[in-house]
C-alpha cells in the first residue's frame, strides 16, 4: 500500500518537476499537494489542498503524510523585503517541518541552498541555514537536505534575470569548477527532482546533506 506523501511548494521549478515525475511513474495514488491557490492542469490522482498558508498546519495535521517534501523558496525581489523573504524561506518552512513532525512524518526532504549556514553574514544564506536548523530541531527519523548548485530549468513563474544570465554562461563556468567547487556547478532541475524521487523510497534513519555530486548519484540510482 502506498504511503501518503506531501509536497509543499509544488508550483516552483523543483516542486513542479517532482510532481510531474511522480505522476509519470505512477506514484500519485497517495500524493498530496499543499498550495495557496487552486491548480490548473492534470495532476493525476494527486489530492490538491488549496488553502491559505495560515491554515497549512491544520491541513498537514489532517493529511498525516509519512513523508513530506518542502520545495518552498522565494527571492528577495519577489518577496519584497528581507522580512517577507525570511517569513517564507525560514518561518514557513519551519512551520511546515514542525507540523509534519507532529502529524507523524518519518521523513522530511527539503530543497535548501549551497553554503546555507545559520551563522553566515550573507542574509540569504543565513536564512537558509536557519531554516535547516528548524528542520533538524524536529528530529525526524530521516532528514534529507538538498543543496543544489545553480538550477537550470524553465520556471512556470518568477523569472529571474540574474539567474538567466548565469545559466547562459554556465557551460563555460562549469568547466572551471573542480574539486570542492563542483558544488557550485549548474544542475538541471529534473536531476534534482529525480534524486528526491529516489530518496522518497529510502527508510534508513539519519540526517544527510546532498550537494551536486551526491544529487547526481541519487539521480543515477533513480534513472538506472
Amino acid at each position: 500500500m502506498a504511503e501518503p506523501v506531501l509536497i509543499v511548494g509544488a508550483t516552483g521549478l523543483i516542486g513542479n518537476l517532482l510532481v510531474r515525475k511522480l505522476i509519470a511513474d505512477g506514484r500519485d495514488q497517495e500524493l498530496h499537494l499543499l498550495v495557496r491557490k487552486p491548480l490548473d492542469g492534470d495532476y493525476g490522482t494527486a489530492t490538491i489542498h488549496a488553502v491559505p498558508t495560515e491554515q497549512w498546519a491544520d491541513s498537514i495535521a489532517d493529511i498525516k503524510a509519512v513523508r513530506t517534501v518542502s520545495c518552498l523558496g522565494s527571492t528577495m525581489k519577489k518577496a519584497g523585503s528581507k522580512e517577507a523573504f525570511a517569513a517564507i524561506d525560514r518561518d514557513l518552512v519551519g512551520t511546515v517541518a514542525k507540523a509534519a513532525k507532529v502529524a507523524g512524518a518519518r521523513q522530511f526532504i527539503a530543497v535548501s541552498s549551497t553554503m546555507a549556514n545559520a551563522q553566515a553574514s550573507q542574509f540569504y544564506l543565513k536564512v537558509k541555514g536557519q531554516a535547516e536548523e528548524l528542520m533538524r530541531a524536529q528530529q525526524f527519523d530521516r532528514l534529507d537536505i538538498i543543496r543544489p548548485g545553480l538550477l537550470r530549468g524553465e520556471r512556470t513563474s518568477d523569472a529571474r534575470l540574474g539567474e538567466s544570465l548565469a545559466i547562459i554562461a554556465s557551460p563555460l563556468m562549469d568547466r572551471l569548477l573542480h574539486g570542492s567547487l563542483r558544488r557550485y556547478r549548474s544542475i538541471d532541475g529534473r536531476e534534482v527532482a529525480a534524486a528526491i524521487a529516489a530518496l522518497l523510497t529510502e527508510n534508513a534513519a539519519g540526517d544527510q546533506i546532498y550537494e551536486n555530486d551526491a544529487i547526481w548519484k541519487w539521480t543515477d540510482r533513480e534513472t538506472a
